[in-house]
């Protein structure tokens, strides 16, 4: 089983932007915690960032023939709140999709309260930092084993 994690804009920026909100972790190092996690639960794990809307788009089109991968794990950034076009992609793969963010958007910023890809995903998973991920990870696992009964 493997899963595709793609995060979106500014979050190549982990580790020095807003440590309050995002913690000290970089990218490179969430990106590798939650790789040796998932191993250790029988998931395999790609990742995939940019700061572009297209090419987001293509990654999830291209789930499973350039990824292989079964699933998708998405922290969209700020193209959560506003991104139709992400959203429009995400229908367009028949795969388990969970909307992950590392920090309580529904703590934060009115505009943020808002996600314009929630209701193309299988759920929604915020607020537990790094974590949101694995549990994520977890949420796409368990939905392809009820599928595979």
């Amino acid at each position: 089983m493997k899963i595709l994690i793609i995060n979106g804009p500014n979050l190549s920026m982990l580790g020095s932007r807003e440590k309050e909100i995002y913690g000290e972790q970089t990218l490179a190092d969430m990106n590798a915690d939650i790789a040796g996690w998932c191993a250790d639960h029988g998931i395999e794990t790609e990742f995939f960032q940019s700061e572009t809307e297209g090419e987001i788009i293509k990654a999830i089109h291209q789930v499973r023939t350039k990824y292989g991968a079964d699933g998708i794990v998405l922290n969209a950034g700020a193209y959560t709140h506003y991104s139709y076009a992400i959203g429009d992609a995400l229908p367009c793969v028949k795969v388990p999709k969970v909307e992950v963010h590392i920090s309580n958007v529904h703590a934060r910023d009115e505009f943020r309260h808002k996600s314009v890809l929630a209701a193309s995903c299988d759920g929604v998973i915020c607020g537990f930092g790094a974590d949101s991920y694995k549990l994520a990870c977890l949420a796409v696992k368990g939905i392809l084993e009820r599928k595979a009964k």
